[in-house]
C-alpha cells in the first residue's frame, strides 16, 4: 500500500512539473507576433522567407533550452526516485549505478558541446555517435536490471523520456543546422565543413553555467548518491549477495 502512494505521489509530482515547465516556457517565449496583413510571403520573396526562417529557428532555439533540457533533468530525478524505490542498492547494486553514470556522461557530452560550439559536421557527428552509444548503454542497463530487481510500469515510462527527449533534440539541433548535418553524408556545401570552434553566437547570457549547474545538482549528484549507497550496502562490492532468507 505504501508503494502505491509514493508510486502516485511521483506521478502527481512529475506531471506538475511537466505542465509548470511547459507553461514557463510558453510565458518566456514571449507574445506571439502578429501576422502581417495581407498575402503571406511568396518563395521568391526572399527577405520574407529569410526572417520567417530565422523567427522558426529562434522559436525552435526557445523550444530546445526552456522545455527539452528542463524535460530531461525532470525524468532523470524521476528515474533516481523509481531506483531509491525499487531497492537498487540490495538487488542490482553499483553496477547498474555506473551504468547510469556512464549514460549521464553520454549524454553530457553532446550537451556540453552544443553548450560552446558551434555545430558543424564534426560536432554533429559526435551528438549522431553519442546517441547511438546511449542508447546501447539503456538496452545493456535495462536488460541487467530486470533480471535482479522489479522494473515497474512507472519506471518503465519514465525511461521512455530518457530515451527520446535526447533523439527530440538531437531533431531539432538537426533541423537548425540542416547543412551541417548534410555534410555528414557528403551532400552540404563546402562551407558547412567548417572546424570544430566556439559558438559565432553565444547562447543567452547565463544560461550555460546555468544549465551546467541544474546538471550537476539534478543528475550527477543524485546519481553520485546512489552509488555512494550501493556500495555502502554491500560493502564496497559492485553486485551485492543475494538475499537467502
Amino acid at each position: 500500500m505504501k508503494r502505491r502512494s509514493t508510486k502516485r505521489t511521483l506521478l502527481l509530482g512529475v506531471s506538475a512539473l511537466a505542465l509548470a515547465v511547459g507553461a514557463a516556457t510558453w510565458l518566456r517565449a514571449g507574445q506571439p507576433q502578429r501576422r502581417q496583413q495581407g498575402r503571406a510571403p511568396a518563395a521568391d520573396d526572399y527577405p520574407a522567407v529569410a526572417a520567417s526562417a530565422s523567427a522558426n529557428d529562434a522559436i525552435t532555439r526557445r523550444f530546445l533550452l526552456y522545455y527539452i533540457v528542463p524535460l530531461w533533468l525532470t525524468a532523470g530525478v524521476a528515474d533516481w526516485v523509481c531506483h531509491r524505490a525499487s531497492n537498487i542498492e540490495g538487488t542490482t547494486g553499483a553496477k547498474e549505478s555506473l551504468l547510469h553514470l556512464l549514460m549521464l556522461a553520454e549524454v553530457g557530452v553532446p550537451v556540453t558541446a552544443a553548450l560552446f560550439l558551434e555545430v558543424t559536421p564534426p560536432v554533429a557527428a559526435l551528438m549522431v555517435a553519442t546517441f547511438f552509444v546511449h542508447e546501447a548503454t539503456a538496452l545493456w542497463d535495462v536488460s541487467y536490471a530486470v533480471t535482479r530487481r522489479e522494473v515497474t510500469p512507472l519506471e518503465q515510462h519514465v525511461h521512455s523520456f530518457l530515451e527520446m527527449v535526447p533523439l527530440m533534440a538531437l531533431s531539432f539541433v538537426a533541423t537548425m543546422h540542416w547543412p551541417q548535418f548534410r555534410a555528414l553524408v557528403g551532400r552540404g556545401d563546402k562551407a558547412a565543413g567548417r572546424p570544430i570552434r566556439l559558438k559565432d553566437t553565444p547562447l543567452p547570457k547565463g544560461y550555460a553555467p546555468a544549465a551546467l549547474g541544474a546538471t550537476g545538482l539534478f543528475e550527477l549528484l543524485p546519481y553520485a548518491e546512489e552509488l555512494y549507497r550501493t556500495l555502502r550496502a554491500a560493502h564496497g562490492r559492485l553486485v551485492p549477495e543475494p538475499d537467502t532468507r
